[in-house]
C-alpha cells in the first residue's frame, strides 16, 4: 500500500466530489477496495433502531445492499459496534460471534477486519474489509482503516442515509435556554471534526509528528488572530476573553507537553491531541460550579479547531441573502466568526449549557441560542428551522402557519428591544421613587463588554478561578495582576466585587490534586481551602490590591464563610498584605471586605460581623440548595427545586433584617436576580442591589421602572403566607401580566 497519508487524502478528496450521499458511500467502498487490494469492503450504518444496515459494499451480493439489517450486537459487525474497538481476524468464520447471512453470499470470505465509525461519542457505523485468504491485516493496514473511519465519521455523522423517517411537520425539540430571542433561518451544519471520535493509532514518524504539532500550534494561533480581528470590528470587547482563553491554552506548557508526550509514546498526533483535550476538559467537567463546569466546552472547541487545522478543513461558503442557523455538537466562536453577523440568526448545540462560552457569546451578539438538545438526527443543510431561545426549544420543518406566528413574535421582540435600549442609561428607579442598583456577574474577559453595554453599575461577582484552572502551576502575582487590572480598568469608577479563589473539593487544580471527598459540596473548598494554603491567598490578595492601585474600585468577597474564626483568619492575612505593599512603596488603599452568605450557618452570625465586614452578598444558588437539601442539577430531584420556596424567602427576609440591624449593606447574585417573579419578591422584602448576567439587565430594569415598590411589598407579604412555590409564582405572575410585563416570560 502506498503512503498512508497520500491514500487517505486521495480517498477523502474523491468522496468529497460525489454529488449525492449514495454516490459518496459507493465511492468509499470502491476506493478502499482498490487501495487495500481486498476482495470485500462494506459499510454498515446504524439506523434509529440501532440496527446495522448494509449501506454499501464492494464484493458482497448486490441484492443484500440496503436490504440486510443486523439487529444490535449481532455478528462480528455487532461485536465491533458494541466493543467500540477494531476486530482483526485471520478467519472470521470460526469466531464465536460469526453470524452467516445468506443474502450476502459471504461464505467464501475468511479474513475479517472491522473498525467502528464513531461520531459525537456514538458508534454510527462499522467499516469492514474481508478476503478469501486466511490472514490478519497488518498493523499498517488496520491503522489505515482506523484513520479512515475517523474521517468518514465526519461525513456520515450528518448524512440523512439510514437515519429513519423524514422529520415530521412542526417537530419540536427541547433543550436548554442559551440566549433569548427567536431566530428563523436555514440550517448550516457545523460539520467539522469531532476530536473525541478519533481512535488511537500507531505513529509512523515520531520526530515528524512532533514537528507537525509545533507547526499546527502556529497555524491555529494565526487563525485565532484572524478570527479575533474579524469579529473585533463588531464586538471586540465581548469576545476578547474567549480568544484570550484559547491562546492561553495554546501557550500552556502543560497542555503542549501532554500532546508531545503522547506522540513520543507512539500515539499518532490526533490520538495524542484527543487524550490531552479529554484530560484538561475533565478537570473542569468534574466541578459542581455550573459556570466553571461549562468551561470544559472551550477546551473541546479548541481541540476540534486544532484537529480541523490538521485535516486541512476549509470554511464552507455561505449563500448570499440567506439567514443562517448554525447547528452542531458544539458550535464554537470560530464557526460564528465565519458567518456575517447580519446573516447569523440562531445557534443550536447538541451539547452545552446556558453558561457555556457559546451561550455567553450568543448573548453578547444578541443571537437566539438553544443548548443541550441532544443529537438531532435527520438534519439536512438548508432546511428551514426555528430557534426559540426564550423557551429553549427548536422547531424543525415548520409549517406556514407556525412560521407566520413566530415571525410575528420576532417583530414584537425587535420592538421591545428597541424600547429597552432607550433605558440603558436611565436609572433603575421604581415609579414610587425607590432606586435599585444593578450589577453584572462576570468570570472571563469575554463577559466584560456585555455588562457595560447593558448599563451595569458595576460587577457584583467576579470569579477569579479561571486563571488558576488553565495554568500548569499557580499563577504568579504578576500574572494575576494582568488579569484583574483589565476588569478593574474596564469598570473604572464602578465597584468590582472580586471573589477570592474558590477551589478545592470538587474543583480540582491539575497541578494540586486533592483526594476525592465523599461530599465535596461540604468539603475542602472556598475560604477553607485558601486559609489552609495561606501563601496562595496572600499572593492573590496582594495581586488584587496592586491591580486596583490608583482606581479605588476593588471590593474583596470571601466564599463559603461559615464561622467568625474564618473571617478573623482572613482579616489577619488581609492586613498583613496591606502592610507589606505599603512598605514596598505601593500606593494601595484598603478595599471593602465582604462575605458571601451561601452557607446557612452564616445567617445567624451576621450580628457578630458588624465592624468586621463592609458588605454581604447572598449567593442565592448555593443558599437555596443548602436550605432545601436539593441539587438543582440532579434530574431525579431538580423538579422539586425552586428558589421562591417559602423557606428560602423567609431566610432571605431574616438576612435582610439582621444585616440592617448590624448596618451592613446587602446584595444578591445568582439565578434569583434574573427571575422576574423572584425579583418582585426580593424588592418587596427590601433588597436594593442585584447582580445578574448582562443579558438580563435590560429586562430587570424595565421591571423595576414599571413596578411600584409598594406593590412588590404587598406581593411579598402575601407570598410569605403561601405554602407552595407554585402558588407564589401564580400570585406574582398575575400582577406582572396586569402591568403589561408578560413579555418578560416570552
Amino acid at each position: 500500500m502506498k503512503s498512508v497519508v497520500h491514500e487517505l487524502a486521495r480517498i477523502v478528496q474523491t468522496v468529497a466530489t460525489a454529488d449525492t450521499p449514495i454516490d459518496q458511500v459507493n465511492l468509499i467502498v470502491e476506493s478502499i477496495s482498490q487501495t487495500m487490494a481486498v476482495d470485500v469492503c462494506s459499510l454498515y450504518l446504524a439506523n434509529d433502531q440501532r440496527e446495522m444496515l448494509l449501506l454499501a459494499s464492494h464484493g458482497l451480493a448486490a441484492k443484500a445492499v440496503r436490504n440486510v439489517k443486523l439487529p444490535p450486537g449481532t455478528g462480528l459487525v455487532g461485536l465491533v459496534a458494541t466493543s467500540r474497538h477494531p476486530v482483526n481476524l485471520a478467519d472470521g468464520t470460526v469466531h464465536p460471534s460469526y453470524c452467516y447471512v445468506a443474502e450476502t453470499r459471504e461464505e467464501q470470505f475468511h479474513s475479517f477486519c472491522g473498525v467502528p465509525i464513531v461520531h459525537a461519542g456514538k458508534v454510527i457505523g462499522v467499516l469492514v474489509v474481508q478476503g478469501r485468504e486466511i490472514r490478519e491485516l497488518s498493523e499498517e493496514e488496520q491503522g489505515f482503516l482506523v484513520t479512515l473511519a475517523a474521517h468518514l465519521a465526519l461525513l456520515l455523522g450528518t448524512s440523512p442515509l439510514a437515519q429513519g423517517d423524514m422529520i415530521g411537520l412542526n417537530e419540536r425539540v427541547s433543550g436548554v435556554k442559551g440566549a433569548p430571542g427567536i431566530g428563523i433561518g436555514h440550517i448550516k451544519i457545523s460539520d467539522h471534526g469531532e476530536l473525541y471520535s478519533v481512535l488511537d493509532a500507531p505513529c509512523e514518524d515520531i520526530p515528524g509528528a512532533v514537528e507537525d504539532w509545533q507547526k499546527l500550534l502556529a497555524v491555529v494561533r494565526a487563525q485565532i488572530d484572524h478570527e479575533q480581528t474579524s469579529l473585533g470590528k463588531e464586538i471586540s470587547g465581548s469576545v476578547a476573553g474567549i480568544f484570550s482563553a484559547y491562546n492561553m491554552l495554546l501557550e500552556d506548557p502543560a497542555f503542549c507537553s501532554y500532546v508531545e508526550k503522547g506522540i513520543r509514546g507512539g500515539n499518532w498526533l490526533p490520538g495524542s491531541l484527543r487524550k490531552a483535550v479529554q484530560h484538561f476538559a475533565e478537570l473542569f467537567l468534574e466541578m459542581d460550579d455550573p459556570y466553571l463546569k461549562a468551561r470544559h466546552e472551550d477546551i473541546h472547541h479548541l481541540g476540534n479547531k486544532l484537529f480541523n487545522a490538521w485535516r486541512g478543513i476549509k470554511p464552507v461558503a455561505i449563500p448570499p441573502d440567506t439567514n443562517i442557523v448554525l447547528v452542531g455538537f458544539q458550535v464554537s466562536v470560530s464557526d460564528i466568526a465565519l458567518i456575517p453577523s447580519d446573516k447569523l440568526v440562531g445557534l443550536v448545540c447538541f451539547d452545552g449549557s446556558g453558561l457555556s462560552h457559546t451561550a455567553v457569546l450568543a448573548n453578547a451578539l444578541g443571537i437566539p441560542a438553544v443548548m443541550g438538545t441532544g443529537r438531532l438526527r435527520r438534519l439536512v443543510d438548508d432546511a428551514q428551522i426555528i430557534v426559540d431561545g426564550n423557551n429553549g426549544q427548536v422547531l424543525l420543518n415548520p409549517g406556514d402557519a407556525v412560521l407566520a406566528e413566530y415571525q410575528r413574535l420576532v417583530n414584537d421582540r425587535r420592538a421591545l428591544m428597541k424600547q429597552l435600549e432607550k433605558m440603558r442609561d436611565l436609572p433603575a428607579v421604581s415609579p414610587d421613587g425607590i432606586a435599585v442598583t444593578l450589577y453584572t456577574n462576570t468570570g472571563l474577559l469575554a463577559d466584560i463588554s456585555p455588562g457595560l453595554l447593558s448599563g451595569a453599575q458595576g460587577v457584583g461577582l467576579y470569579r477569579t478561578e479561571i486563571p488558576f484552572m488553565v495554568h500548569d502551576s499557580f499563577p504568579s502575582e504578576e500574572e494575576q495582576i494582568g488579569v484583574y487590572r483589565q476588569v478593574l480598568e474596564a469598570y473604572k469608577g464602578k465597584p468590582v466585587h472580586m471573589r477570592t479563589l474558590d477551589v478545592g473539593g470538587d474543583k480540582q487544580l491539575p497541578y494540586f490534586p486533592v483526594d476525592n471527598e465523599k461530599n465535596p459540596a461540604l468539603g475542602w473548598r472556598g475560604v477553607r481551602f485558601t486559609l489552609d494554603n495561606s501563601q496562595l491567598l496572600m499572593t492573590q490578595v496582594r495581586a488584587m490590591m496592586r491591580a486596583a492601585e490608583g482606581m479605588d474600585n476593588l471590593r474583596i468577597l470571601l466564599p463559603m464563610v461559615s464561622s467568625t474564626s474564618e473571617l478573623d483568619d482572613f482579616s489577619e492575612i488581609f492586613l498583613d498584605a496591606m502592610e507589606q505593599l505599603t512598605a514596598e512603596g505601593y500606593a494601595v488603599t484598603r478595599p471593602d471586605l465582604g462575605v458571601m452568605v451561601e452557607v446557612p450557618a452564616a445567617i445567624s452570625q451576621i450580628p457578630f460581623w458588624a465592624g468586621k465586614i463592609d458588605f454581604i452578598s447572598i449567593g442565592s444558588n448555593d443558599l437555596s440548595q443548602y436550605l432545601l437539601a436539593l441539587d438543582r442539577d440532579n434530574p431525579r430531584v431538580s423538579a422539586r427545586y425552586d428558589h421562591v420556596h417559602p423557606a428560602v424567602l423567609l431566610e432571605i427576609q431574616r438576612i435582610l433584617k439582621l444585616a440592617k440591624d448590624a448596618g451592613i449593606p446587602v446584595s444578591l447574585c445568582g439565578e434569583m436576580a434574573s427571575d422576574p417573579v423572584a425579583v418582585v419578591l426580593l424588592l418587596g422584602l427590601g433588597m436594593r442591589t442585584l447582580s445578574m448576567s448582562a443579558a438580563k439587565l435590560p429586562q430587570m430594569k424595565w421591571l423595576i421602572r414599571t413596578l411600584p415598590i409598594a406593590t412588590a411589598e404587598r406581593l411579598a407579604h402575601d407570598s410569605l403566607i403561601c405554602h407552595y412555590p407554585a402558588d407564589i409564582r401564580k400570585l406574582v405572575r398575575l400582577e406582572l401580566d396586569n402591568l403589561g410585563l408578560d413579555e418578560l416570560f416570552k
